[in-house]
């Protein structure tokens, strides 16, 4: 979509006004809503991430903690490979090598969380008709971790019914495997 202002560039300032019932858009891109002053409460996509980001600082949202460290000295996590510390990261929003996630695995569990709705993992989608087996599979390494933690738990009576359905569905994806 075209900037309604300069004609130029692309609107990347969405505003919508409501105002006794008439309702009034405006597309612009930044430079004219900096011109125009739409622009003066509004916060970037950048200063979102930053908030999920920075626990320890004062959030722009409300001016409140997620985690008060007033007292402890800011440890300062450096990747050893390519040398980018949290703050760079926070800061820029993204890593510089792939040895990042390892380094900063311990703050990263608690975005993925709020972004994820307590998620940590990714499971992805598998589509039905092309998934084939890999639905089965998947149950089955799900019983599987499962039946170990039973097993550490020493509740052998639990342990002993997973393990049977697990039989259950490898036999079943033997069968489904047999008939392609």
């Amino acid at each position: 979509m075209e900037c309604q202002e300069c004609h130029q560039r692309p609107a990347t300032v969405h505003l919508t006004k409501v105002i006794n019932g008439d309702k009034t858009e405006v597309h612009v891109c930044e430079q004219c809503a900096k011109e125009k002053g739409y622009a003066e409460n509004t916060f970037s996509l950048n200063d979102l991430l930053s908030g999920l980001f920075n626990f320890d600082q004062p959030s722009s949202f409300g001016g409140e903690k997620a985690q008060s460290s007033a007292t402890e000295a800011p440890k300062q996590l450096q990747c050893p490979k390519c040398g980018l510390t949290y703050q760079e990261f926070t800061r820029i929003g993204k890593f510089g090598c792939t040895q990042c996630y390892q380094t900063f695995d311990e703050r990263l569990n608690p975005i993925f969380r709020r972004v994820h709705s307590g998620n940590t993992t990714h499971d992805g989608k598998i589509p039905k008709r092309v998934g084939g087996n890999l639905h089965l599979q998947r149950q089955i390494s799900e019983k599987k971790q499962e039946l170990h933690q039973l097993i550490e738990k020493e509740e052998f009576e639990k342990a002993a019914d997973v393990r049977d359905h697990i039989r259950e569905l490898e036999k079943q994806l033997q069968q489904e495997g047999g008939d392609d």
